[in-house]
């Protein structure tokens, strides 16, 4: 099965798309290639829609498989196409970019060390997580420095062994570092992955492959 794809040209695929379990969140311009690579991939659902009437889905929706947290800028009627499938959050904090701030499977979420502890708490009851602050290398939009699933979390490499501690409390799954995309450790860019499968952005080398399929538990 083919492990890696581009949207229009792009090898960061996690900048355009997020899954959330077994549903995958595409802009409505995917062309039919990338729709059935990530179909193949990831046994998942596409649910089309902008948000904010922009493609670059992965950057604004996080969540996990009891919910999803969405920019406040997202419109009544892309809220609704979303509706269809998870409950909604939406973040109308000035750090709104939810899939940029907010890396989360069914077990945790971690998010931007800035993000009101108020708002964050918010988040943690509203995907039924524990929620942790939390920099991933000294990188504070952790939603981009890493990315989870229920059998495992994969990080920029630059994660100190304190950061990788913290984490592995709360996720309870292995917790390893990796790129993407020949050297980026900005994995959440490059990366879509659920408990079925994965796929990578096509500038990703097979040592990396082999490292995204060891942290999530994907070797034979």
């Amino acid at each position: 099965m083919e492990r890696t794809t581009n949207f229009a040209g792009d090898p960061n695929i996690g900048v355009f798309a997020r899954v959330a379990g077994d549903i995958a969140i595409i802009p409505p311009e995917s062309t039919d290639e990338f729709r059935e690579a990530l179909k193949a991939a990831l046994s998942a659902e596409l649910v089309e829609t902008t948000i904010q009437g922009s493609s670059i889905i992965g950057s604004l929706v996080a969540g996990n498989s009891r919910g999803l947290v969405v920019s406040g800028l997202a419109t009544d009627d892309e809220i609704a196409v979303l509706e269809k499938h998870r409950k909604v959050m939406t973040l109308c904090d000035t750090m709104n970019a939810a899939g940029n701030v907010i890396m989360a499977n069914d077990t945790f979420a971690a998010v931007h060390p800035e993000l009101p502890a108020e708002i964050a708490a918010e988040i943690g009851e509203f995907l039924g997580v524990e929620l942790i602050p939390l920099t991933l290398g000294g990188v504070v939009t952790v939603g981009m420095a890493g990315i989870a699933t229920n059998k495992g979390v994969i990080v920029h490499p630059r994660a100190t062994e304190q950061e990788i501690a913290k984490l592995e409390e709360v996720a309870k799954v292995p917790v390893g570092t990796g790129t993407i995309n020949m050297g980026s450790g900005l994995v959440g860019t490059g990366l879509l992955v659920n408990d079925t499968g994965y796929i990578a952005g096509n500038a990703t080398s097979g040592f990396e492959l082999g490292r995204v399929e060891d942290v999530f538990g994907f070797l034979e």
